[in-house]
C-alpha cells in the first residue's frame, strides 16, 4: 500500500510539474495567430515548455545564422523514452546501418519524426504553428498525445530560417496599421525586395539540403544526419489563393523512392483528409509539388530512408488577413491552425504505425547495402590535381557518403565526358565510391548521368550530375572495386625559396583565385601569362599566376606570398630566372598585369534576390574579395567613379530601356568598365543593341510546317502544353575557347546547367566566342522539344572589347545556387583576368 502511495505521489507530481507548462496564448499574452511573433519570443516558448516539462522535452542549440540568431531543436518523447534517448537514436542508427559500433538494432523501438518549419522566412504560420504543436505534445490533458508519445519520439524545428523570418516580421510588424487591412492592394502585403523568403546571404535554404552551402544547412543536416528519422515533414506556404497541400506527392517521383515510401505518403494524406473533411477545409493531393530534385526538405530525407513530405499551406505575405480570389478572408489563426492540424496528424499515423515504419526502415538500408538499384556498382573520379577533388571530397563527407583512394587498378568504365565504355587505370590520388553502402540510393541520385523523368511537369531543375558540376572526370563502373585504400597519397610541396626571382601559382582551381584575391589585397603586384610556359622540370599553363621581385621592390614578398598560399591552400613554385625554357618570358607584354579590380554589384527591385545573393555569397565567404552592393541609381550617380568593374545578375534592369542612361552605361565602359552579366541582363543587353543578339529558332520551310489543327489544343491540358518551351534545368556541353583568359584553367569544353532558352549569335569582328553551344551537346535533364531545337550552334559564353573596356556574357549563372562548383573560376576568369 505504501508503495502505490508513493507511485501515486510521483504521478502527481509529474502531472503537476507538466501542469506548469503554459499554452502559447497565455505565455505570448495573445492568442496564436491574432499577431506575428518575432523569433526570439519562439525561442523563449520553446526555452520555456523545455524548463517546464524536463521529463518530456530537450531543448539544444545546435547552431546559429549568419546574423546570430539560435537555430533550435526539440526533441519531445514520453518520460520514458526521454530517459533512454540516447540509446534510442544509437539503435536508430544501427537500424540504418550507419553506426559505428555494429552492434545489432532492436526492431522494438519508436518511429522517430522529424517537423522542420518555416524554412522560407515570410511563409511565417508554420513557426506559430510548432508552439501549438510542441504544447499539445506535452499538455497531460492530451491523452492522445500520452499514447502517441508511447511510439514516437518528435524532433521539432520551430524555425529553420530565423533570418529570413525576422526580415519578414518586422517589416509587417512596421507597416500594419491599427486593423488589418485584407485587401491584396494594401501595403501590408506588397513586401519590399529582397523579401523574407531567403537567409542573410538572398538563398533558398529549401533547396540547399544536399549542397550545404549555407551554415544553416550545414549545422542543420549534421543534426539530421546523426538522427536519421523514419518521417520528415518540411512546412511551407504557397500562394494566398490556394488552398492546403498535402501527401501523396505529384509525379515525377524519382524511380529510386521504394514501394512503401509511395504507399506511407498515401496512407498520411488519407489521415489528414479526415481531419480537414469533418472541418470542411480545401485542400488538394497529387500536384504540383514532386519528389525529383535531391536537395529538397522532402526528397533529402527521402533519398536517405525517411517518408519525406512537404506540407503546403496557401498564405505567401497574406499578413494577418487577406481576401482571396474566393472572396474570403484568410486569416492568420486559419493557417497555424491547418499546419497544426497536418502536423499532429503526422505523429498520430506515425505512431500508429511505428512497427512497420521501424521494419520498412531497416529494409530500406538492408536493400541499399545488398540490393543496390542502378547501371554502376563504383565510381572512379580522377583527381585532376586541383582544388576541384578537395571540394567533392568535403561534399561526400558532409553527406556521410563513403569512398576511398584507388590503390591502383586496370579497370573498365563508361566515360562520362565521352559517353563511351573505356579501359582506364584507376591510380594513387584517385577517388573511388562504392554503392554498397547505406547512401547508395542518394549516391546513384548524384552521380546519375541521365535522369528517368516519368512526368515532364517538375517543379525545379532536372540535372545535377556532380561529374558536370565539379567537371571532374569520371567513370562510371559495373562491379565493386576492391583495391582501395584510406591512405591520403603523399603530395610533396616545393619549398618557397628566399630571394627567388619570382613566385609562380597555377591557375587551375578556385584556390587560385582566393589566392590572387588574398594577393592583391596583401597590395602585391600580380601578373599572369597568356601562354603555357616551362621553367626548369615545371610545365606552366596558361593563367600561371606570377609575382616578381622586379614589380614588388621593397616589399617583403615571400612572406607575403607564403602568408597568402597558408590562407588559401595554394602550391608556390619558387623560379630562379626570368628567361623561361618554353614560351614568353617574364618581360614580355604576353605577362600581364592584373590590376585590382574595384567590384560593384546593382541590388535592389528587378533584381533576381536569389541571383545576387549567391554572387555574394561567393565573394564574401568563398573568395573572400570585397564585392560592393549599389542600387542602380547610386551607381549611374556616383559609381562609375569609384568601380571598374559591374557585376549584373539575373534579372530586370530598367535603365537598359531608358535611351540616356543606357548610352551613359556604354560610354562607362568605353573609358575603361567592365561589366559582366548574367541570364536575363544578357538578353536585356541584347534588345538594348549593345552588339550580342539573340539568336531566333531556325525558320521551317513551308512543307515542313506541321498541319494548322495541331495548333488545336485541350483546356485540360493547358498546364502541360507550355513543356515544349520549358527548360526546368538541364547540363549541355560547350566547346570552350580556353586561349581566352575566360577559359584559363578548364579544358576545351564546360559543362553549363541550362535553365532558360536564351542563346545568342555568334560574335563576328566585335567579339569572342568563348563558350559555343554546338549540335547534339545535350547531356542531361528534360527540355522541351521547341526549345532543344533552338539550343545548338550559338553562344553562351562571350567577350565584347568595347573602347577600353569590355562586356563580359554569362547565359547562365556559372555559381548557382553555389554547387555548380566548376563555374566559379569562370566567374573569377570574368573578374580578375578578362580584359585585363
Amino acid at each position: 500500500m505504501k508503495k502505490m502511495f508513493l507511485s501515486l505521489v510521483a504521478i502527481a507530481a509529474a502531472v503537476a510539474a507538466i501542469a506548469q507548462v503554459q499554452s502559447p496564448d497565455q505565455f505570448l499574452g495573445y492568442q496564436l495567430g491574432t499577431r506575428y511573433t518575432p523569433h526570439y519570443r519562439i525561442v523563449q516558448y520553446f526555452q520555456h515548455v523545455a524548463q517546464q516539462a524536463p521529463e518530456m522535452v530537450k531543448l539544444e542549440q545546435y547552431g546559429a545564422t549568419n546574423e546570430g540568431r539560435p537555430l533550435l531543436l526539440a526533441t519531445v518523447a514520453s518520460k520514458e523514452n526521454l530517459a533512454n534517448i540516447e540509446q534510442i537514436r544509437m539503435n536508430n542508427l544501427r537500424l540504418a546501418s550507419v553506426a559505428k559500433d555494429k552492434m545489432a538494432p532492436n526492431e522494438n523501438a519508436p518511429a522517430i519524426v522529424w517537423l522542420s518549419y518555416n524554412v522560407h522566412g515570410n511563409e511565417t504560420s508554420s513557426s506559430e504553428a510548432s508552439m501549438m504543436t510542441i504544447y499539445e505534445l506535452v499538455n497531460p490533458n492530451s491523452a492522445k498525445s500520452r499514447e502517441w508519445l508511447k511510439n514516437t519520439v518528435v524532433l521539432i524545428d520551430p524555425c529553420l530560417n530565423p533570418d529570413g523570418r525576422d526580415r519578414y516580421v518586422n517589416w509587417y510588424t512596421q507597416v500594419l496599421g491599427r486593423n488589418v487591412n485584407p485587401q491584396p492592394i494594401a501595403r501590408e502585403h506588397k513586401e519590399p525586395w529582397p523579401g523574407g523568403r531567403s537567409n542573410h546571404y538572398n538563398f533558398d535554404l529549401n533547396r540547399d539540403w544536399a549542397w550545404q552551402s549555407q551554415v544553416e544547412t550545414q549545422h542543420r543536416l549534421k543534426k539530421y544526419n546523426e538522427w536519421l528519422p523514419q518521417v520528415h515533414v518540411d512546412f511551407h506556404e504557397q500562394g494566398f489563393n490556394e488552398p492546403y497541400y498535402f501527401a501523396p506527392a505529384a509525379e515525377p517521383y524519382h524511380e529510386v523512392i521504394s514501394k512503401w515510401q509511395r504507399e506511407f505518403q498515401i496512407m498520411i494524406g488519407k489521415n489528414h483528409a479526415r481531419y480537414f473533411d469533418q472541418n470542411g477545409w480545401l485542400y488538394f493531393t497529387k500536384e504540383r509539388f514532386d519528389l525529383f530534385y535531391p536537395s529538397y526538405g522532402d526528397t533529402y530525407p527521402t533519398y536517405s530512408g525517411a517518408i519525406g513530405m512537404t506540407y503546403e499551406q496557401g498564405g505567401i505575405r497574406a499578413g494577418l488577413g487577406i481576401i482571396n480570389e474566393d472572396g474570403d478572408t484568410l486569416t492568420l489563426r486559419d493557417r497555424v491552425l491547418h499546419h497544426f492540424t497536418t502536423g499532429i496528424s503526422t505523429v498520430e499515423i506515425s505512431a500508429q504505425q511505428a512497427n512497420r515504419l521501424i521494419r520498412e526502415f531497416r529494409n530500406y538500408f538492408n536493400n541499399a547495402i545488398n540490393h543496390p538499384l542502378g547501371e554502376f556498382k563504383a565510381w572512379v573520379v580522377k583527381n585532376d590535381g586541383t582544388d576541384r577533388m578537395k571540394r567533392l571530397k568535403e561534399l561526400l563527407d558532409r553527406n556521410q557518403i563513403d569512398w576511398s583512394y584507388a590503390s591502383g587498378a586496370n579497370l573498365n568504365g563508361l566515360n562520362y565526358f565521352t559517353g563511351k565504355n573505356e579501359a582506364f587505370k584507376a591510380e594513387n590520388g584517385d577517388v573511388v565510391i562504392n554503392i554498397n553502402q547505406p547512401k547508395s540510393n542518394f549516391i546513384k541520385v548524384l552521380f546519375e548521368r541521365s535522369s528517368n523523368i516519368t512526368d515532364s511537369a517538375t517543379y525545379d531543375i532536372t540535372a545535377w550530375s556532380l561529374p558536370y558540376a565539379y567537371g571532374l572526370k569520371t567513370y562510371g563502373v559495373a562491379n565493386y572495386i576492391t583495391a582501395v585504400t584510406r591512405t591520403a597519397p603523399a603530395v610533396s610541396q616545393p619549398a618557397v625559396m628566399a630571394n627567388a626571382y619570382a613566385y609562380a601559382v597555377k591557375w587551375d582551381g578556385l584556390n587560385s583565385a582566393k589566392f590572387l584575391a588574398a594577393a592583391l589585397q596583401k597590395g602585391l603586384k600580380v601578373r599572369y601569362a597568356e601562354q603555357l610556359f616551362n621553367s626548369g622540370n615545371e610545365s606552366f599553363e596558361k593563367g600561371t599566376l606570377l609575382v616578381t621581385r622586379a614589380a614588388n621592390n621593397g616589399k617583403p614578398i615571400q612572406q607575403l606570398v607564403e602568408a597568402a598560399a597558408k590562407e588559401t591552400g595554394s602550391t608556390v613554385y619558387s623560379i630562379g630566372s626570368g628567361f623561361v625554357d618554353r614560351g614568353f618570358d617574364f618581360g614580355s607584354d604576353r605577362v600581364r598585369t592584373i590590376n585590382a579590380p574595384n567590384v560593384a554589384m546593382i541590388y535592389g527591385d528587378g533584381v533576381s534576390s536569389l541571383g545576387m545573393g549567391e554572387i555574394w555569397h561567393f565573394f564574401d565567404q568563398q573568395l573572400n574579395y570585397p564585392i560592393t552592393l549599389v542600387s542602380a541609381n547610386d551607381f549611374l550617380r556616383d559609381g562609375m567613379n569609384q568601380f571598374n568593374v559591374l557585376i549584373l545578375a539575373d534579372g530586370s534592369y530598367d535603365f537598359f530601356s531608358r535611351k540616356e542612361a543606357n548610352e551613359e552605361l556604354k560610354n562607362w565602359v568605353k573609358r575603361g568598365g567592365k561589366i559582366i552579366a548574367l541570364e536575363n541582363a544578357v538578353a536585356q543587353m541584347a534588345r538594348a543593341e549593345w552588339g550580342i543578339k539573340i539568336k531566333d529558332g531556325d525558320d521551317k520551310k513551308d512543307e515542313d510546317r506541321k498541319d494548322e489543327y495541331a495548333s488545336i489544343r485541350k483546356f485540360e491540358n493547358r498546364e502541360r502544353d507550355w513543356l515544349v518551351n520549358s527548360m526546368p534545368g538541364s547540363i549541355f556541353r560547350l566547346e570552350l575557347d580556353n586561349t581566352h583568359p575566360l577559359g584559363f584553367g578548364f579544358p576545351d569544353f564546360y559543362y553549363s546547367l541550362k535553365q532558360d532558352g536564351n542563346v545568342y549569335q555568334f560574335f563576328k569582328d566585335d567579339g569572342w566566342n568563348v563558350g559555343v553551344i554546338k549540335k547534339n551537346n545535350y547531356v542531361s535533364g528534360f527540355t522541351g522539344s521547341v526549345i532543344k531545337e533552338k539550343l545548338k550552334d550559338a553562344l553562351l559564353i562571350g567577350a565584347q572589347d568595347m573602347g577600353r573596356g569590355q562586356v563580359i556574357y554569362l547565359a547562365d549563372n556559372p555559381v548557382f545556387r553555389s554547387f555548380w562548383e566548376n563555374g566559379k573560376l569562370l566567374l573569377c576568369n570574368a573578374v580578375f583576368l578578362a580584359g585585363q
